[in-house]
């Protein structure tokens, strides 16, 4: 049996439970001293397995992933120059002599790995999260809310401040590759996981929430991200919805009750658990909501965003064993796409057993990321920085945060990624649609500019409002120009910058800024 580093809390890998993790791709190992008095468990004892030799360290067990554009088993020697005790391969290299632990394929042996860790975390609480947009905040708002639960039963500032009881996914680590990442972290210590899934084609999803097997599976929303990979909305609402399948009976489906697949999603959902949380807030009476059997499990009435905040009360609905209860939420994000954004992490933690009170403390204190409206001062000016990434729906909520501010509002765009065959359509809808929402200034760069921006001039916006530009050099000769115009006028601005991961939206930000 493995044991746990008991000063550190971590998981010790060794060679049973690595051949015990890899049986399904045949691990099987080589250069394992063969001496009948000693137990093979004692011969390798290592807390980390990594897949990088930049990162290896003294202790270590290497496992050589093969992509598309790389092998890992050409670095095997280098791994074990730098310290690692073993090494997971599909081909034995004769050249070194630590314990190699073959199989057949290293990418699925990773996975597999990772799926064995989790299974060795019984009482930990996973919630698994995918959708088109908000993923990441509502990982933050779900790391802020366990803080509070834990600084409730600890008083200790110092958990308080670094949350040491959850494990939340970092950065975009959602795929095939990243998710294994993130469970080879666990650490005895945690009680709580916040895992996101993303993909790329039809079929990730469902392996990597077998993989997770969590206790709560949140669909976000049904959005064009990733459009022109799947190519329709459909299909990606059909790859979401597999983050359903590894639900256990006990287990709860949390839904978009708002979204315009929430009974598709539903309907998915009710094949593998009846416990399922809808969340959502609509612009009409819970009464009215009510008759119609349209009422979520989770919703916000009385919602008001304003520039710097949003303020709504947080309803839970009667169920046979608790009655209803609504608490008023003060969070500290603009712009009524993080109203959804909150009521999705309320009902993941509302389905582990958190109780409204604490989520609504949670939610008090959540605080963005960077790249994600967060904002800065430049001399009289306001930038919001949401350069994180962008998909149509980011885009249009984040339209919406900067109507809400402000002084001269301007909103200055990169292209939106992996839209396929809509992407000019797309943008020009996004141009139209920005077009009726109260912006002084729209200056696009990129591929799709031009589309952006006839989209809003054939809206109402005219040619001085709306310019489309090839470079970002050209677009920031024209910003500078506008803000000291607008400064001998002596009107403030308040700028917001978006665009795709790709765009690098945020170097404008740093070159403005550089400039002053």
């Amino acid at each position: 049996m493995a044991i746990a580093d008991t000063q550190s809390g971590l998981y010790t890998w060794q060679a049973d439970n690595l051949v015990a993790a890899t049986q399904a791709v045949k691990g099987q190992w080589h250069h394992l001293a063969d001496d009948s008095h000693h137990n093979h468990d004692n011969q390798i004892q290592a807390t980390r397995i990594i897949t990088d030799t930049r990162k290896i360290e003294a202790g270590d067990i290497f496992l050589a992933i093969v992509g598309e554009k790389f092998d890992g088993h050409h670095f095997v020697e280098a791994a074990v120059q730098k310290g690692a005790v073993a090494a997971i391969v599909s081909s034995v290299n004769d050249k070194v002599t630590v314990p190699q632990l073959q199989v057949a394929d290293t990418r699925l042996a990773f996975g597999q790995i990772a799926a064995y860790r989790r299974q060795q975390h019984s009482d930990l609480k996973v919630i698994a999260i995918t959708g088109s947009s908000g993923k990441t905040t509502v990982k933050e708002m779900l790391r802020s809310i366990f803080i509070a639960v834990e600084s409730e039963a600890s008083q200790d500032n110092t958990n308080q401040a670094e949350g040491h009881s959850t494990l939340v996914t970092r950065g975009n680590l959602n795929n095939d590759f990243g998710v294994p990442m993130m469970l080879l972290e666990l650490e005895n210590q945690h009680q709580y996981a916040v895992l996101e899934l993303g993909a790329n084609h039809v079929g990730e999803i469902e392996y990597t929430a077998d993989m997770v097997k969590p206790d709560v599976a949140c669909i976000l929303n049904i959005g064009t991200a990733h459009l022109g990979e799947f190519g329709g909305r459909d299909n990606i609402a059909k790859t979401k919805a597999e983050i359903y399948q590894s639900l256990s009976a006990s287990g709860t489906a949390v839904v978009p009750a708002d979204d315009d697949y929430s009974e598709q999603l539903t309907q998915v959902a009710k094949q593998y658990t009846q416990h399922i949380l809808h969340f959502g807030w609509q612009q009409l009476e819970p009464e009215t909501q009510a008759e119609a059997g349209s009422l979520p499990e989770v919703y916000a009435t009385e919602v008001t965003t304003g520039a710097l905040q949003s303020e709504f009360v947080l309803n839970f609905a009667a169920t046979a064993t608790t009655e209803a209860v609504a608490l008023p939420v003060k969070l500290p994000m603009a712009g009524q796409h993080n109203v959804s954004n909150a009521l999705a992490a309320a009902a993941c933690a509302y389905a582990v057993g958190i109780v409204p009170e604490q989520i609504i403390k949670g939610l008090a204190q959540v605080t963005s990321s960077k790249g994600r409206l967060g904002r800065q001062q430049f001399g009289q000016h306001q930038i919001i920085d949401d350069t994180y990434n962008a998909n149509p729906n980011s885009m249009r909520a984040a339209a919406d945060v900067l109507a809400a501010q402000t002084g001269v509002k301007m909103l200055v765009l990169g292209d939106i990624g992996e839209l396929g065959d809509a992407a000019a359509n797309e943008h020009r809808e996004l141009g139209a649609t920005i077009a009726g929402k109260h912006i002084d200034v729209l200056l696009c760069v990129g591929e799709f500019a031009p589309h952006t921006i006839a989209g809003a001039q054939s809206a109402g916006m005219t040619q001085d409002q709306a310019q489309a530009f090839a470079t970002k050099a050209e677009l920031l000769a024209t910003l500078k120009a506008l803000i000291e115009a607008y400064e001998q006028q002596q009107q403030a601005c308040t700028l917001l910058f978006k665009g795709s991961r790709s765009t690098t939206m945020e170097t404008l930000i740093d070159d403005l800024l550089g400039a002053s």
